[in-house]
């Protein structure tokens, strides 16, 4: 037998309820994905720790080599304050179009 107690409970009932943690949580993730987490971004590093990058004399390749050593052959420091750090920045985009010639001067790319 349904008694009015179990009445009232059905009509309260837990639907509404969960209908509310469901539209919270909705908007939550909504908020996230649209403010906090949209200025996270990822960045890659131009080498790992424990190497910089050189660049190639005559053209735009690149390498990394161990802080312990210097470039090979072929290969130079980057200009004092012009070396990439991250894939993307600013002088990694500057030197897809420039480079440095066998006196270790800026040239554009031949």
């Amino acid at each position: 037998m349904i008694t009015p107690r179990d009445k009232s409970r059905a009509a309260s009932g837990l639907r509404p309820q969960k209908a509310r943690i469901a539209a919270v949580l909705a908007s939550t993730a909504a908020v996230l994905a649209l403010s906090g987490c949209a200025g996270w971004e990822y960045r890659e590093n131009i080498c790992s720790g424990g190497e910089y990058p050189v660049l190639a004399v005559g053209s735009t390749g690149s390498a990394c080599v161990s802080d312990e050593e210097e470039p090979s052959a072929g290969y130079a420091r980057y200009p004092e304050g012009k070396v990439p750090q991250e894939v993307g920045d600013k002088w990694d985009v500057y030197w897809e179009t420039h480079t440095l010639d066998e006196d270790g001067k800026i040239v554009d790319v031949p």
